[in-house]
C-alpha cells in the first residue's frame, strides 16, 4: 500500500478490503453514518491508520484509520484532522485511537 499516496487512494483500497462503514467522531464513541451502529472504545480495535500532511495547507492534516469491531460484524474508515483542527475527544477516546496509533 506504500505506493499509494492520496487520502482517497487510501480510502478507496480499504473499501476492497471490507473497510465499507463511514465512521463518524464523537466525543465518546465512533458511530456509523449510514445506520445506528455505535462503537465505544472498548468495542473496536484500529487495524491500521495513515497519516496525511499538508505541505501548504493545514486544513490537510489528517489520520485514515481502518477500524473494525471486536465482535467482527463492523469494518470501517474513519478520517480525523489532527493538530489544532483535531475534534474534542473523551480521555477513553484519546487512549483508544493514541495506544492502536502506536502500534
Amino acid at each position: 500500500m506504500s505506493s499509494m499516496t492520496t487520502l482517497s487512494e487510501i480510502i478507496e483500497k480499504l473499501r476492497t478490503e471490507g473497510y465499507t462503514e463511514d465512521f463518524n467522531l464523537t466525543e465518546n464513541c465512533i458511530s456509523c453514518a449510514g445506520n445506528e451502529v455505535k462503537l465505544h472504545p472498548e468495542q473496536f480495535v484500529v487495524d491500521r491508520h495513515f497519516r496525511f500532511e499538508g505541505d501548504t495547507n493545514p486544513d490537510d492534516e489528517a489520520v485514515v484509520y481502518a477500524i473494525s469491531s471486536i465482535d467482527g460484524e463492523t469494518k470501517g474508515v474513519l478520517v480525523n484532522s489532527y493538530g489544532v483542527y483535531s475534534d474534542p475527544l473523551s480521555d477513553e477516546m484519546v487512549k483508544a485511537l493514541k495506544d492502536r496509533d502506536d502500534l
